[in-house]
Parts: structure tokens; C-alpha cells; sequence
């Protein structure tokens, strides 16, 4: 676990962009992966989705 801290923190961000935007400002390392929800959200579509599998 001391060697966990030891280390330069890296952080993988997905979602809002603001998160990763602020994380690099202060210089931490970061990836920002755009993702949304499937359907986005919408439980009917979803389920519509669900059933082409």
C-alpha cells in the first residue's frame, strides 16, 4: 500500500469533461474518455436495444 502512494497519480475520467479539465490544471496526469449512458438513459429504448441482441 506505501508504494501505491509513492507513485505519480494518473487518473482515467469518464464523463464530464470539467472533471478532467480541472485535474489537469493542478498537474495531474489524466485521460478523459467521452461516455454517456447507452440509450441515454431511457429505459424503454434500452430495453428495445436489449432485444436486437
Amino acid at each position: 500500500m506505501e508504494t501505491l502512494f509513492d507513485q505519480e497519480l494518473v487518473v482515467i475520467n469518464m464523463g464530464l469533461e470539467d472533471f478532467a479539465k480541472t485535474l489537469k490544471e493542478r498537474g495531474t496526469r489524466v485521460m478523459h474518455v467521452r461516455w454517456q449512458p447507452p440509450a441515454q438513459g431511457d429505459a424503454d429504448l434500452l430495453s428495445l436495444l436489449d432485444k436486437l441482441k
